[in-house]
């Protein structure tokens, strides 16, 4: 399967990822936030069961329950990094 891949800015410089499958509009649901697009046609394996440059899991599980996968919030850090 291919997708494509949409970001957003969080807190402290991350940002959290949306992967949608090849061509296919964002979901109603999520298209009121700032979601950039970032990659296209991204290769996703028949055996992937995460995405680590990402941070999604289960993709074939979120695509298939909702139309779309993204980064879940336990991947973001909680605290923004210290100043040095």
């Amino acid at each position: 399967m291919r997708i494509d891949i949409y970001r957003r800015a969080e807190h402290a410089g991350h940002f959290s990822y949306l992967a949608v499958p090849e061509g296919r509009l964002l979901p109603e649901e999520v298209v009121n936030t700032d979601w950039e697009p970032t990659d296209r046609s991204v290769d996703l394996a028949d055996n992937a069961t995460h995405l680590a440059d990402f941070a999604i899991d289960n993709p074939f599980g979120q695509i298939n329950a909702k139309g779309y996968a993204i980064t879940s919030v336990k991947a973001l850090p909680s605290k923004p990094p210290r100043p040095s």
